[in-house]
């Protein structure tokens, strides 16, 4: 029988002594390592139908387009590994995803020249923005497959997306709407307090007094 409380109690926690120099490096100040993957996000897990499900992208584009996810599929594709870090101080090395990176979709939409922002809409009702600028890097990406599988619906199935050099809640699971904005606007986790720039290795966690997180939170969580 497998007990997630029972795994995730006796989890094995990585910490910079365990593995070498180069990848204590990689480790942002306030983080810590773990083999695991946590699963975190706000409201229940939303269930969708393929044949209704659609990618819509508008803001200030000259058209409103959408995708299906069988269209999404048919763009290029590409494979990263990154190491991603969540404001809950965990950080997973080499992860690996596959799906469109954002600067391939960027072509095949019509953008207006002063589009300077982004805002990821996704279920249930969360949104997250990130500049423009910020998602033309090579490795970040909406994403449909982790490790060589498909995404679970708890980490975001049919689609989601990576920022990987931003606290893993600009990455959006559930993504359904990209918004492109003249003026940035912030998005849920920004209103309430979290950075709006987010970079884990300058510790952007809050954008004032530091919420009472516990450093252990996400230890209490589900993961895979």
């Amino acid at each position: 029988m497998h007990n997630k409380a029972d795994r995730l109690k006796n989890a094995k926690v990585i910490l910079p002594s365990d593995i070498d120099i180069e990848k204590r490096d990689r480790l942002p100040a306030g983080q810590t390592f773990t083999g695991k993957f946590p699963i975190l996000h706000e409201g229940e897990v939303p269930k969708y139908d393929l044949n209704d499900w659609r990618l819509t992208i508008g803001g200030e584009v000259e058209e409103e387009i959408s995708f299906s996810f069988d269209e999404i599929l048919m763009l290029p594709s590409t494979r990263i590994q990154c190491d991603i870090h969540c404001v809950t101080r965990w950080s997973k090395l080499d992860t690996e995803w596959e799906g469109v990176l954002f600067s391939d979709l960027l072509p095949l939409l019509k953008v207006k020249p002063e589009a300077k922002f982004v805002m990821f809409h996704a279920d249930p009702d969360y949104e997250t923005n990130v500049p423009l600028a910020d998602l033309m890097l090579d490795n970040v990406m909406l994403a449909y497959r982790y490790a060589g599988e498909p995404l679970t619906e708890k980490h975001g199935w049919p689609l989601r997306t990576i920022v990987p050099h931003r606290y893993f809640w600009k990455s959006a699971k559930w993504v359904k709407r990209i918004e492109f904005m003249k003026e940035d606007r912030p998005g849920f986790w920004e209103r309430n307090g979290f950075h709006n720039e987010a970079d884990p290795f300058k510790e952007q966690r809050f954008s004032g007094e530091a919420l009472p997180i516990p450093e252990d939170e996400w230890t209490k969580k589900e993961f895979d």
